[in-house]
Order: structure tokens, then C-alpha cells, then sequence
């Protein structure tokens, strides 16, 4: 008998910006067919919401842009490998992965 993958629905939450291209309120639900991490979840982003390819990561090199964090359980996971898996609380719907836009000026 074949072992199930891991299946996580996923709550993210997203900046006003991204809110209003994607035409959502601030919180998703995403079912991630493979291990959560932020790369599974990304990628299940993009593909529920297409015109948000590009504007979380860089389309060519996968690189988180540079004016947006990712949070979860109160911790910067930002520069966290891709692949990491995220926290247990994340991965049972009990808290949100937030994406955040960072304020810059001066």
C-alpha cells in the first residue's frame, strides 16, 4: 500500500496590494498537496491566483522580493530556506502564514 503524501490547508494571509490584484479579502485557504513549506505554499499561491506570479518571487530565481516577509507563530521566517518545513501550527490551519509588505522610506 502506497503511503499518502502529507496534505495541509493553509491559511496565508496578504498584504492590501496583493489582496486587491488577487481580488480576495486578507485571508486565503490553500490546500498544499505536498509537505507545507513556503515553496509548496507559493507555488499552490500562484497557481490558485495567477496574477501573483511574480510579485511574492522573482519568477526566474525563486527569490522572495525584497520588500516582502513571510511570518508565522509570531517569527520571521524570511530568510528561512524554502524548503523548510513550517511550523505544525501553520500546517493545522491553527495559525496563518502572513505575508507582509515592508514600509521603507526615510
Amino acid at each position: 500500500m502506497k503511503e499518502s503524501m502529507p496534505r495541509s490547508v493553509v491559511r496565508v494571509i496578504l498584504p492590501p496590494h496583493l489582496r486587491t490584484l488577487a481580488k480576495v479579502g486578507s485571508e486565503v485557504e490553500l490546500e498544499v498537496e505536498t509537505r507545507a513549506t513556503q515553496r509548496s505554499v507559493l507555488d499552490a499561491l500562484e497557481a490558485r491566483y495567477p496574477m501573483l506570479r511574480g510579485t511574492i518571487r522573482d519568477q526566474v530565481t525563486q527569490e522572495r522580493r525584497p520588500f516582502l516577509r513571510f511570518f508565522a507563530c509570531e517569527e520571521d521566517l524570511s530568510h528561512e530556506p524554502p524548503d523548510t518545513p513550517l511550523p505544525d501550527a501553520v500546517t493545522s490551519g491553527a495559525e496563518p502564514l502572513i505575508i507582509l509588505g515592508a514600509i521603507a522610506g526615510g
